[in-house]
């Protein structure tokens, strides 16, 4: 039987027990669909009622670009060196463990293309935190630390042009000139995709395209 939206929803909501709160990591090459299943699997598990999951993107910690300018990787902006990958595993630590208080999470402007601290809270009562990103499964450098802190990690894989052609869209949505757009994703996202794409064995499951709910209007 193929793997559907419905079978997610059943494996996530059966990850935390005993009290403990989970983390599911959802990885996949820019415009894999991460984003919209991270925050269809959270809307449909928190329902009507209190949160009982919440969002937590790595995009959050993004290196400013101001930082990017200093360290002459702007033009590189999305690769795995500019982010700060040990933020990022010492919030998903603090995510684990701290849970008898808020937990802030940085989010991610993506209009103006950078990180905003402290804009996302994840009350005590949350059980499964779904955080998702390109580098869950990075063995490199800071990167290694991430997995660790996550129970399982899915990877979402969809038809190469289908992906190349939605994040186009995105990054003219976003205010890029259509042929700037173009020379973005083959170019610099191309080599990020690459990367994230030879990690793929190492996630629990691949998620394919017909498990993955539709992408917003802009991006189909």
């Amino acid at each position: 039987m193929p793997l559907t939206f419905d079978d997610l929803l059943a494996r996530a909501r059966a990850l935390p027990h005993g009290g403990r709160r989970a983390l599911l990591g959802i990885a996949g090459s820019p415009g894999a669909g991460k984003t919209t299943l991270a925050e269809r699997l959270v809307d449909a598990l928190n329902g009507d009622g209190p949160p009982w999951a919440a969002h937590v993107p790595m995009d959050g910690f993004h290196l400013a670009d101001a930082e990017l300018d200093r360290l002459g990787r702007r033009d590189r902006k999305g690769a795995p060196d500019t982010f700060d990958p040990g933020g990022y595993a010492a919030l998903l630590r603090r995510l684990r463990e701290e849970t008898d208080e808020v937990v802030y999470a940085p989010g991610f402007e993506r209009v103006l293309e950078q990180p905003l601290a402290g804009a996302l809270p994840v009350p005590p009562q949350v059980r499964l935190v779904v955080t998702e990103g390109n580098y869950l499964l990075l063995r490199e450098g800071s990167w290694a630390r991430v997995r660790p802190c996550l129970d399982e990690v899915w990877f979402c894989e969809i038809d190469e042009a289908e992906r190349i052609r939605r994040l186009v869209a995105r990054h003219e949505e976003f205010g890029k000139e259509h042929t700037a757009a173009v020379a973005w994703v083959l170019g610099t996202d191309q080599r990020n995709a690459d990367l994230v794409a030879s990690t793929r064995e190492r996630a629990d499951l691949v998620v394919p395209a017909g498990a993955l709910p539709a992408p917003p209007l802009g991006e189909r």
